[in-house]
């Protein structure tokens, strides 16, 4: 276990939800939905380190991440869900063609929901570490 990569995956994955707190704040839910992805990706990648000798991979990818450091199988059948919902909110918030539609399906609702269950997934995978 590399407890300096275990470290600095955790502290970017708070950051980077700290950051999903300031856009809900104000009202920019499309980086609210892009933040919580990044959140997750990287408490994954903490979650990586913890059990690997090979460096978290170059993946955006939260299920196959999942899936090939051992959460996978440990994840609810509600947290799986939750998951695979997150996975266009990386990809298509990056591209404008995708942006508004991205963009119009989020509301402040939907982004509280979406803010709450990355909190719940973070502090799960922390209590895993």
């Amino acid at each position: 276990m590399d407890l300096d990569k275990v470290k600095y995956w955790t502290e970017i994955s708070d950051y980077d939800l700290d950051t999903a707190d300031a856009m809900f704040r104000t009202g920019r839910w499309l980086y609210v939905g892009y933040m919580c992805h990044q959140a997750i990706e990287k408490i994954f990648k903490a979650y990586w380190c913890s059990r690997k000798a090979e460096p978290a991979p170059y993946s955006h990818n939260l299920i196959n991440l999942a899936q090939s450091c051992g959460l996978g199988q440990l994840l609810s059948d509600n947290q799986k869900a939750f998951i695979s919902q997150m996975m266009p909110l990386n990809i298509e918030a990056r591209y404008p063609s995708y942006k508004q539609a991205i963009g119009e399906s989020l509301s402040e609702a939907k982004c509280k929901e979406i803010l709450n269950n990355t909190k719940e997934v973070q502090q799960w995978v922390k209590e895993k570490l």
